[in-house]
This record gives structure tokens, sequence and C-alpha cells, in this order.
């Protein structure tokens, strides 16, 4: 059979033998022959092994015979009763093959016609008649000859449900394989029909199945019906997957073979449509980016590196999926500024006055842009600075980077890196991925379209890390005076120049930032602003711009300072003007709906006013407790929303002697206090106190408000005081307030935000402030008039502090009776 086609396409190739007989062209089924015909087969026959073949009964078959001994074997038995039994071969490459080499199990044949052909081969047509097992190989010379034992099929019950369903089965596969095989002559569908024997149906279709001869073999060798053809349906299911999948496989390639024939028609119709027009094409599209590279400023690395992406996409088809890929990366090549850079403003009074105008206060940070532009005009060359700008919100950290770009004239870039977590953010995607991009870094420098932009960093203190990296160290790069020069990023793959970048950082907190990226920048302290100076930020800044976005003209609406002085003490309490902002906007809608509606209304702003349209206050101007009784003491502490002011509680009851601290106090303040309470009990006598005390009366330290969490040493004195008051029913000095470490030794140490706390001990009306003498470095450093109206206390010991915060005076009636009258009653 045809190895090219399918076996059932061979169900009528012996209709191509004209001097076949009748029968020849007919499935002769086992029903036919007589009953007790069996009895005339012969018990000892030839054996003609057969390659690639499986000879079932009932099917007719043309078998070429080539070997000798099968010649001499075909011939004799012609000229005798014409019956011969086909063996299959185990291995098909045997030519002589010997009883070891043939199945056991095989079908008797009858010869129908024998041709001899030009060639000298033989070719005979057989009919199986009956399944039979070899008992005994009689004689191997000059032909194998055996005796046989015929097997008669078992026949199966017609009214078997089990057996019709198999056989209908085994019908709709079978039709289903000649649907799918368009090789198989329709005609063979109407042989299928015509078979009504099921024993000769499964012959039939066993021996034209795709299996190999170990599988036909295994159908020839199962005598049980249902078994049989239970084996011959799966084989059939395979052999219709492989169809089906086959199909599949070549619709596919025609479907995708015609698409690109489609393609390749309609791009050659554009092609000479775009020439008619005048339009571009893929080639001048790629000519085009060559002539815009070569007026680029580029180093000889980057030139090579783009003519070489030029050519590689002059060799890919328009229609390839890296093609849009590959244009997108020359064109962000060809975007980028290369060394094109905006002429510096060298005019530093005018610097100066752009950023006095733009920000009141902040000298420090207006000092250091000052200085470097000094140096960029005397130099003209000065690698960018890293600053870092800290602070609490609201003081005006990213605007200062739009005023420090104008005072410059330079352009102004800001990328945010609040939750940012993806280090491909900062370097950028390789481009080999689907939809990569170049990182926020280069993104933002395309869009500045010059080289030498103020970049601001903002919420630099944010940055966050997960599994996918660490952008804060991938920022290192980016931040490296030494090395921004040839920042690399995954997307470009060649060097870019950061260095001319004046980068300017924000943070609220230093506490977040990586110590390395901490350690490339140079810190420059925002802090809050005092009373007078909110009252001139909202004159020059807040208030006109409240009034531009509502709608409102100068007379409109204006404010005295005594209303502005109320919203900033009353109705906000923070170290920088968001919130006094709001307020502001708050009152200036109010008039806008008056105005809108055409009510009256007071164009003046008083302090009356404000409290009638914000309702009222939200802060307490006294924020000092009864200092009358003994064990309150004020102290100074600083958050990262700016400094305030907090209270030390400190009450003597009977007990043993038990320390109780409450407030949500962390470690830190906790371990304060046991060292404050330690270094009492080691100097009772010092500070006349009974050492009785301390055994028969427990010590309550509480610090409000008890839902804020507090830690940090700076309480230390604080505590001390408190419990030292307590201890001895000293009063503490009025509109005093301390901050400060202590050791166990009795020293002070010092501590940080001494700014901003004093900006909250100023707005409570504190006079007196107790800090640690090394502290007075932090002092001279402050505006001179932050600091009008207090008086400093500058202190090394814990003897100091207690003369200093300590009265004579003792408290009348404290706790119903004194401590010292309690002991002495005892006694």
């Amino acid at each position: 059979m045809s190895n090219s086609k399918h076996p059932l396409a061979d169900m009528l190739s012996l209709q191509d033998f004209s001097d076949a007989e009748p029968d020849l062209v007919q499935f002769v089924s086992l029903e036919d022959e007589e009953e007790g015909s069996a009895d005339k087969y012969p018990n000892q026959v030839p054996l003609l092994p057969v390659r690639n073949t499986v000879l079932f009964p009932g099917v007719v078959i043309p078998i070429t015979v080539g070997r000798q001994r099968s010649i001499r074997l075909v011939k004799k038995a012609n000229k005798g009763d014409r019956f011969i039994g086909v063996v299959a071969q185990k291995n098909p490459n045997q030519d002589d093959p010997g009883k070891e080499d043939i199945y056991t199990i095989g079908t008797l044949a009858k010869i129908i016609k024998m041709i001899v052909l030009p060639d000298g081969n033989t070719t005979i047509i057989i009919q199986g008649k009956s399944k039979f097992e070899v008992e005994e190989v009689i004689t191997d010379d000059p032909y194998l000859t055996a005796k046989i034992k015929l097997i008669e099929d078992v026949m199966p019950k017609k009214s078997n449900k089990n057996i019709k369903a198999l056989v209908q089965s085994l019908k709709d596969a079978a039709s289903k394989i000649l649907k799918l095989n368009p090789e198989i002559p329709r005609e063979a569908q109407v042989a299928l029909d015509n078979i009504d024997n099921t024993i000769f149906l499964t012959h039939f279709l066993s021996s034209n199945i795709n299996a190999t001869v170990a599988d036909k073999q295994k159908l020839l060798e199962v005598n049980d019906f249902e078994a049989r053809a239970t084996l011959l349906l799966e084989y059939m299911m395979k052999d219709i997957q492989m169809l089906e999948l086959k199909q599949e496989i070549q619709n596919k390639v025609n479907t995708d073979i015609d698409q690109q024939q489609r393609d390749y028609f309609l791009r050659q119709q554009m092609r000479i449509l775009q020439d008619e027009l005048g339009e571009e094409g893929p080639e001048r599209e790629v000519e085009q980016l060559r002539l815009k590279g070569e007026r680029k400023k580029w180093p000889k690395e980057v030139v090579k590196h783009f003519n070489k992406e030029l050519d590689k996409i002059l060799r890919l088809n328009p229609g390839a999926a890296e093609y849009p890929i590959a244009m997108s990366y020359v064109e962000t090549l060809v975007e980028l500024p290369w060394n094109q850079f905006t002429k510096d403003n060298f005019d530093l009074k005018n610097a100066q006055k752009v950023l006095d105008k733009d920000h009141f206060g902040l000298e420090k940070v207006k000092e250091r842009i000052i200085e470097y532009l000094a140096v960029l005009k005397l130099k003209n060359d000065l690698k960018g600075p890293i600053l870092c700008l800290y602070g609490p919100p609201g003081v005006g950290k990213t605007s200062l980077g739009k005023s420090i770009a104008k005072a410059l004239g330079r352009k102004y870039v800001r990328m945010s890196l609040g939750g940012v977590h993806d280090e491909a953010e900062i370097r950028g995607h390789r481009k080999t991925y689907v939809g990569a991009l170049p990182g926020k870094v280069i993104q933002n420098m395309k869009k500045a379209k010059f080289s030498n932009p103020v970049y601001v960093l903002d919420e630099i203190d944010k940055l966050s890390s997960d599994f996918r990296g660490d952008p804060s160290s991938a920022l290192l790069e980016v931040l490296d005076p030494e090395q921004n020069n040839a920042f690399v990023d995954n997307y470009l793959e060649v060097d870019y120049d950061l260095s001319k970048v004046l980068f300017i950082a924000t943070a609220n907190s230093l506490d977040t930032i990586q110590p390395a990226l901490r350690d490339r920048m140079e810190i420059i302290e925002v802090t809050g602003y005092t009373l007078q100076e909110k009252i001139e930020i909202a004159k020059r800044h807040l208030i006109p711009k409240q009034r531009k976005e509502h709608g409102l003209k100068s007379a409109d609406v204006t404010f005295t300072d005594a209303a502005i002085s109320k919203v900033i003490e009353d109705y906000t309490r923070e170290s920088g003007v968001r919130s006094l902002e709001r307020k502001l906007g708050s009152i200036v809608r109010n008039v806008a709906k008056s105005i809108a509606m055409e009510e009256e209304y007071v164009k003046r702003i008083t302090p009356a006013r404000v409290k009638e349209i914000l309702g009222s206050e939200i802060f307490d101007q006294e924020l000092y407790q009864d200092n009358e009784v003994a064990g309150v003491v004020t102290g100074l502490a600083w958050t990262s929303v700016g400094g305030e002011i907090l209270f030390v509680e400190s009450s003597l009851s009977r007990g043993k002697g038990k320390l109780t601290l409450s407030g949500q106090l962390g470690d830190v303040m906790k371990e304060s206090a046991i060292t404050a309470l330690s270094y009492l009990k080691s100097h009772a006598d010092d500070l006349l106190i009974n050492y009785k005390v301390f055994d028969q009366y427990d010590l309550h330290v509480h610090v409000p408000a008890g839902a804020v969490p507090k830690d940090g040493p700076s309480a230390g004195i604080t505590m001390l005081v408190s419990m030292a008051s307590v201890f001895t029913q000293r009063k503490v000095r009025a509109n005093l307030a301390m901050t400060g470490e202590i050791t166990l030794r009795g020293k002070v140490m010092p501590v940080g935000g001494i700014k901003e706390k004093i900006l909250a001990a100023k707005r409570a009306g504190v006079t007196d402030i107790i800090l640690c003498h090394r502290n007075r470095r932090d002092i001279e450093e402050i505006n001179k008039s932050y600091l009008e109206g207090i008086t400093f206390h500058f202190v090394e010991t814990v003897g100091e502090v207690l003369a200093l915060a300590l009265l004579d005076e003792k408290v009348s009636k404290p706790m119903s009776l004194a401590v010292d009258e309690n002991l002495k009653s005892e006694s």
C-alpha cells in the first residue's frame, strides 16, 4: 500500500485490475462461505511472510512478491489448491525470515489471481479466509511450511446494546476519517455503508486503519469481538485526532501565507501611492532620522550606535513586530537633548530679587543658591550640586525649585518619588521587553528638551522597595556628581550625561533615606515659620492667590493683620502654611458666595468676622496647665510637621514605691523616666527629699495627650523637673519650657530640632527656655527675629536645671496633704 495516502484510500484500488474477477470489487464476508466449508481448508499450508501488512479474514488485498523463495511458493500454490498462510514479519528489514522472525498468528488466504510483472516480480490478489495459529513449522526449504490450527471468531449477540453502540461508533469514526482525508475517494463511504456483517466490519477497518504492523497484529490476535472493537475504536480515535491536527495546521499555514501575500501586495500599492503623493515611506523615514542625528551633538559612541540601529531597521519588514519597537527606540535617541544647554542668567542681584519675591524667609537656602550662581559665573563650569531641602510639610520646599529655575533661567522638571517601588521607574526597562520605556529620569529630560534643567526629586524619603528592586539604590548613580556624567539607562543602552543638571531633592524626614543616598546630598534644613513670617506670607502670596483662584479682585476683600494672626493662632497649628492657605480659602469662598448671590457683605475681614465664618476656635490660645499644682512641667518636642510643646505630669499616692508611666511613651522616653528617678534617689539628700518617700509612695508620670505616641530623649530634663517638683512639693516657674537629654551622672546632653521647638514655644507664649549649653551653636544660626521675647538659659548639669526651674515657694495644699507632713505623722 502507498505510504503517502491514508490506508482507506486503497479500499477501491482493486478496481484498477481490469482482468480481475467480479467478486474482487466486492467486500466478501465470512457469511458468504457455505456452512461446513471450514472442513475443506487444509491443516498444513506454506507460509508467506509479508512486510508492513497484516491480512484479516474476508479482506481482499494485492501483494507484490519479490523474494525468490516467496515467488516459488506462490507459483506452486497457484497450481495446487491455492491456499497459503499469510503471516506478518516482526522485522520488516529481514530479507530471509525464519520461524523466529514471524508472528504465530496469521490468516489463511486463497490466491484469486496471479500476475507476473515485466520486472520479474509477481503480484497476487488474495482473500483472507480464516485466522490460524502456527502449531509446528515442518520445513523451511525451499520455503516455510507449517501445520496450523484454525481459529474461529466469537460471534457477538446482535441484541447486545454495547455491541450495537460499538458498531455504530466504528462506523461514525470511519465516516469522520473519510471526511477529514480528501485523498480517500468519496465512493468509500458507499462501500462502508454496505457492510452488514459486524465481524467483517472490524476486520475490514482493522486492515485499513492508519496503524503500525504491531498494532494491527494485536487486533488480529484478539478473538473476542467486543475487546477487538474497543481496541480498534481507540486506534481510530487517535487517527482522527492526528487528521484534525494536520488539517488545523494546514489551514493555519494557508491563512498565514495568504495574509503575507495580501500584506505584500498592499504594501507595494501603498509604496506606489506614497511615491505619487510625495509622502514618506520607511526608507524616507529612516533617512530623515539619520539627518536629524547628524545635527545632534553626540559622542562618537552614540553616533556609531545610532547608525547601526538605523541600518538594522532598513533590514526589517515594516509589518514585523520588531519594526515599531526599533523605530520608537531611535526616535527616543533623537528626541533626547544631547549637550543642548540653556544660557544661565548670571545676574546675581536679579536672582536674589526673584528668590525674595517668591519666598519670604529661607535665607540659608537662598544664600546657598546665590553661592552656586557665583561659582558658576566665575568658573563657567561646575558640576551640578545635589541639594536636599529637608523640613516639615508646607514650608515651600517644592515651590522653591521653581523659583531657582526662574532665577537661573533654566527649564523646570519635577519627578514625584512618593510610593515608587520599581527600580525600572528610575533605570528603565530593557528595550526587548514588551511595552519597554526609558526610566522617568530620561523621560523628564526628553520633556525638558535641554541638558541642564533644574530637576526636583520630590518626596525622596518616601521611596519604597519590594521584589521589583530598590529605587533608592538606583538613584545613587543619578545623584553622584562623580558618576552621573555617564548614567546608563537600561532602555538607552548608551551613556547619558546628567552632570549639568541641578538636582534638588525634598524630604520630610532623613531617617528613611538610605545612608549611601543621603551621603551624596547636601542637606539644607528648611524650618517652620514664625507668626510674623506667616502673616507676611499670607499677605504677599496666599491671599492674592486665593483671590485669583476664586475670581475676586483686590477691592472685593481685604484682611487685617489681626485677622490673619487669629487664623494662624486659633485655627492652624503647623510649621508650614498649607493649612493656613486652606483656611484663608474658606474665608475667600464665603465672600465669593456673597458676591455671586448679590448679598451684602463686609469687605474688611476682622478677627470677629473670621470667627463668624470659620466657627469656634480649633486650638486654645492658653496652652499652659495650672502651675499652682506641683509636678506639672512644660517640655518641647519635635515632630515631622514642626515643633510642639508637651506637658509632663507627676503625682504621688500611698503605696510601695511603684513607678507607673502612661501616655503612649516609647522605649527611649521610658528609659529617660527611669534614669530621672534613679538620679533623684541617689541625690535625695541634696534636694532635701525624705528617702522614705521612695518606698512608701507610688509615682505616676503621665504625658498627655494619651492617644498620641511619643518617643525620644528630649524630655529627659522635663521628666526630672516634674518628679523633683512633686517630691519636694515646690512650684515650677511660670512660662518656662525646657528640652534636653540627661545622664545618670546628672549631665545635660544636647538635642536636635531646636528651631522648630523655639517656634512652638513662641507660639505658645513661652518666655524662658532651658537648653544644653552645647545647643548654643544652634541658637546662633537662627534669625534674631525668631528669638525676640525669649530668654535662654544654657545649662550643663541637672542641678542647674532644678535651680532655674523650681521655686522656693511650696504648694499650699498639694493632693490634700503634703508628702512631708504624712511622713512626719507616721514617724
